[in-house]
């Protein structure tokens, strides 16, 4: 099969340090524009991402832009012919999403969901351990993901449009972990605050899932100097807890390529604890991270060899899930899922 030809709308730090590394290093994808104001080195930049959805040399477009372009993109995208690739969230609302799972169907594309953090190390370890049935029945599962940034940023992720908040930035990664883990909740109770001086967007979520008596809480909280572990899994047979962050971000942001050596491996010293109920205590060696297993299975996707790597009908479940919490926030009460 020839190339895929690649435009990526977007080169903010979505499209700099995560989309077109791995795209760079997928064989069988060829990054051939970037719809940017900025200049890349080697790739042909257009201004406007619309432009870039209407392009007859792309067969592929790649969505890394503000989450309330992401339909009116996709949408051209697909009307066009393209197959499509969607930086999380998905869309702003399900609405948005069915209609964009209809058309992809419609016009025989294939759309998929940049849902990368189920190729996180720390994850893809935390998902071993549940299946493997090591940690018995787990009855309360904590999955935080803390920053300190006091000031606001000059972005459009802080400026309180639609579609922004941590619950739309991070809460649609730990949804979707958390339903990869366990499935759908029964029930959703949410807390919903703006902490930080002068903000207006969302920068504190913590989301209890139901699952009869299991609790699977996430939180997310912007003032937090001293963050919780990342995972915290309780069950039957012993607990395992893991703090940090996966290794794939910083190295990417930082100039690293990721088909180079040694890429996704974490620090020892970041590794996760097993505990068992007499107290003995395990290291539990973090799985090598796998950014690059998303792209490979887009290309099989488009090859018609496999399902796309993140059935959209997962994301647009998570968009449910968010949409149910901040109803629940809002109105202070437990809804059924």
């Amino acid at each position: 099969m020839a190339a895929i030809r690649v435009g990526l709308a977007g080169y903010g730090l979505g499209g700099r340090a995560f989309h077109a590394p791995l795209i760079r290093a997928t064989p069988g994808l060829d990054l051939v524009a970037i719809a940017t104001m900025k200049p890349v080195p080697d790739a042909r930049t257009i201004a406007d991402p619309m432009a870039l959805a209407a392009d007859s040399d792309i067969d592929l477009l790649v969505i890394s832009t503000p989450n309330e372009t992401h339909f009116p993109l996709a949408r051209a995208a697909l009307e066009a012919g393209k197959h499509v690739v969607i930086d999380k969230p998905f869309a702003v609302t399900t609405d948005e999403a069915d209609g964009l799972v209809a058309l992809a169907k419609a016009r025989g594309r294939m759309l998929t969901v940049f849902q990368n953090r189920r190729w996180d190390g720390d994850f893809l370890t935390v998902r071993e351990l549940v299946e493997s049935g090591r940690l018995g029945d787990i009855m309360l599962c904590e999955m935080s993901w803390d920053r300190f940034r006091l000031d606001l940023r000059d972005s459009w992720k802080d400026a309180g449009g639609e579609g922004t908040g941590l619950l739309f930035d991070l809460g649609s990664h730990l949804i979707d972990q958390a339903m990869l883990l366990f499935g759908p909740p029964e029930a959703i109770a949410a807390d919903l605050a703006v902490q930080r001086p002068q903000a207006i967007a969302d920068d504190y979520f913590s989301l209890t899932l139901h699952y009869g008596a299991r609790r699977v809480v996430l939180g997310c909280s912007t003032l937090v100097a001293a963050p919780r572990p990342r995972f915290a899994l309780h069950g039957a047979r012993g607990s395992f807890v893991k703090h940090g962050l996966d290794p794939q971000e910083a190295a990417m942001n930082g100039g690293a390529t990721p088909d180079g050596p040694g890429f996704g491996v974490e620090e020892a010293r970041w590794h996760g604890t097993f505990t068992a109920p007499d107290g003995s205590v395990e290291t539990i060696e973090t799985l090598v991270g796998r950014y690059l297993a998303f792209y490979a299975g887009v290309v099989e996707a488009i090859a018609g060899r496999a399902p796309p790597p993140v059935d959209p009908a997962d994301s647009r479940e998570g968009l449910r899930l968010i949409e149910l919490a901040r109803r629940s926030a809002a109105e202070g009460r437990t809804l059924a899922c």
